[in-house]
């Protein structure tokens, strides 16, 4: 076959079903265009304010006050950052959607149910008075509830 006879068949194929390829066409496009998926969970980072010191240096000053603790130094690793949790209406289609409120200057945000704290996975004190047991205790019993760690994930370590 010659180029001139492919070239007149194919005519004739897209004349014959020209419907089904623009349809075709329209699909492809529409898939390739991006959706804004509604979302349950948004992960926000955890970056302390200005007004609110961050979880160490609270902890610092907490464990500092601890009665043979001395100097104090903290590290907590976090696991995930703070998570918002918005509301979520689902349709009769079963479709879920993100509720949307609409301020004064018709600015949209999503309607907040919860913030999750951050989740944490291990913490190091560096204390002064770590050769004493009680102090040991009293700092990981502390820490524990304050981060919701584990005593088998917090390490507390004789400061230098």
């Amino acid at each position: 076959m010659d180029i001139k006879r492919i070239t007149e068949k194919t005519a004739e194929l897209l004349k014959k079903y020209r419907y089904v390829c623009i349809v075709v066409l329209i699909g492809i496009l529409l898939m390739t265009l991006p959706v804004g998926a509604s979302k349950k969970k948004e992960t926000t980072p955890a970056i302390p304010s200005v007004q609110e010191p961050s979880m160490e240096i609270r902890l610092t000053n907490i464990l500092s006050q601890i009665r043979g603790a001395g100097k104090v130094s903290v590290m907590l690793t976090i696991a995930a950052g703070e998570e918002t949790v918005f509301q979520e209406d689902t349709g009769s289609s079963g479709l879920t959607d993100t509720v949307t409120v609409t301020d004064k200057d018709r600015n949209q945000s999503g309607l907040v149910v919860q913030v999750l704290p951050p989740r944490y996975l291990g913490a190091v004190v560096v204390c002064q008075g770590a050769d004493d047991p009680m102090v040991r205790l009293a700092i990981a019993e502390t820490v524990s509830s304050l981060t919701g760690l584990g005593t088998d994930r917090i390490s507390i370590v004789r400061m230098k």
